[in-house]
């Protein structure tokens, strides 16, 4: 997924990209960097790792300058090595100019070929250094243009923020797939994934940047331009954001994420009631959904698992090895609360199945009599092309087994599954979201890549 920052015209910029960095740690646990500007000079700092082992004191002193982007790196294809950490940085025409991107583009193909065939020479693996190129290869004068030509041959989903000199640029693609939203501390301003990167720094929620926007922040000034036929363009908000990945003190898409999840919850319930001695999460991205399942119902609502915080996120693990690694050591049943009884688990989604079955596994190890799952999502039947880390179907236990044979696999008495209408009920922005992971309907074409030119996604 990725997450993203940028920071104008404050003093402190590279420090407040850091804090919000930490916000925005589960966009990506993979590597995390920061690029400043300070009227002269770039400085850039980027590592393997979480935030807090990216950078230190003394590397945040030599962040200087009043302008700054960072990124938090989560891969979705490709190979994890330090070259495809972001911030990607350059010198064009004897001016910086960096880029820190959240999405997965799908046109990597035609522009890599025609680029190739015009002579750039790639350094990483990453499709946001194709958007580098483009733009060194334009030679439109002015900004505004520069940035609407470059962006316009762009197809899928990015959320991005640039730091060209001392502006910073932020811009989300026509259909809106990620989140980007905008903020005010002291006389500067801040583009971030999540409005929880804003909410840690005090910093005062504007609004979000809307799909198809380009904004330009020149210290305290602001300015938008927009790309050409995005009012043509459906929006497709991600639903998973909304289901899994972002935060819940987050507000995207014009939802409060705690609320959507309370919903999903409690339809989850009107649709697949169950008779239990109580309901309980996976935690955490399963507490809210399961807050909203027990409440309508009128269930207890216990604690039945006790998580580790400080392991990762198992899903966005980079490799099957890690994942099944970080899930016994993330996630511990509580015994004195389980023996003998009837339990509903509340689940936000089931991928490919196999972290599940460990958890039932652990469960019935620690004497749970009866065990319901309750997904407060539909069946993902289908890959995703826009930067969600399932990227073939073999992967995907529902797009090969029915809802019956996934409980047998992970040994549950009852699975059931929310409908696609019922999530679809509980979002406000109706008809505005891209579903291509349960239906298989895709918003933006997906080419039949050879693999020549297959690069990897920001996330």
């Amino acid at each position: 997924m990725c997450g993203i920052i940028g920071v104008s015209n404050h003093k402190e910029a590279a420090n407040i990209a850091f804090l919000g960095l930490y916000a925005l740690q589960h966009r990506g646990e993979e590597a995390a960097g920061i690029a400043s500007y300070d009227g002269k000079d770039i400085h850039i700092v980027k590592k393997p790792g979480l935030v807090a082992d990216a950078f230190d004191e003394e590397s945040l002193k030599g962040l200087k300058g009043k302008a700054a982007i960072g990124h938090t790196r989560y891969s979705t294809t490709g190979s994890s090595n330090y070259k495809n950490i972001q911030p990607f940085l350059v010198t064009h025409r004897k001016r910086p100019l960096a880029v820190s991107h959240n999405g997965n583009l799908t046109n990597t193909e035609t522009l890599y070929e025609k680029l190739e065939e015009d002579g750039a020479i790639f350094q990483t693996s990453m499709d946001s250094e194709l958007i580098i190129h483009l733009l060194a290869k334009s030679r439109n004068g002015d900004m505004k243009k520069w940035f609407q030509e470059v962006l316009s041959q762009l197809k899928g989903a990015f959320s991005l923020v640039f730091l060209v000199g001392d502006i910073i640029v932020g811009a989300r693609d026509c259909q809106g797939f990620r989140p980007l939203c905008l903020g005010k501390i002291d006389d500067g301003y801040i583009l971030a994934s999540e409005s929880c990167a804003l909410d840690l720094i005090h910093a005062e929620f504007i609004r979000e940047i809307e799909p198809g926007e380009i904004i330009f922040i020149d210290k305290n000034k602001i300015e938008s331009v927009y790309l050409a036929g995005r009012e043509k363009e459906k929006k497709a908000y991600c639903i998973f954001e909304n289901v899994y990945f972002a935060r819940p003190d987050s507000n995207i898409f014009g939802e409060s994420i705690y609320q959507v999840r309370k919903g999903l919850g409690a339809q989850l319930a009107k649709e697949h009631p169950v008779k239990a001695d109580f309901a309980m999460s996976i935690p955490d991205s399963g507490n809210y959904a399961a807050v909203g399942y027990a409440q309508e119902l009128g269930l207890p609502l216990e604690v039945g698992i006790i998580r580790n915080h400080y392991i990762g996120r198992t899903f966005i693990q980079p490799s099957q090895f890690l994942r099944d690694f970080s899930v016994r050591v993330k996630l511990n049943p509580i015994k004195s609360a389980l023996k003998g009884k009837k339990i509903v688990v509340i689940e936000d989604s089931i991928v490919r199945g196999t972290t599940s079955r460990g958890r039932v596994e652990d469960l019935r190890k620690a004497g749970a009599k009866e065990i319901h799952m309750r997904i407060s999502c539909p069946p993902i039947i289908s890959p995703c092309f826009y930067g969600i880390d399932f990227p073939s179907k073999k992967e995907l236990i529902a797009a090969s087994k029915s809802v019956k044979e996934i409980a047998d696999f992970i040994k549950v008495d009852s699975l059931e599954y929310l409908s696609l209408k019922g999530m679809l009920s509980v979002m406000t922005e109706h008809g505005s979201y891209c579903d291509a992971c349960y239906t298989g309907n895709y918003p933006v074409e997906i080419p039949k890549n050879t693999g020549k030119y297959l690069l990897e996604g920001a996330g």
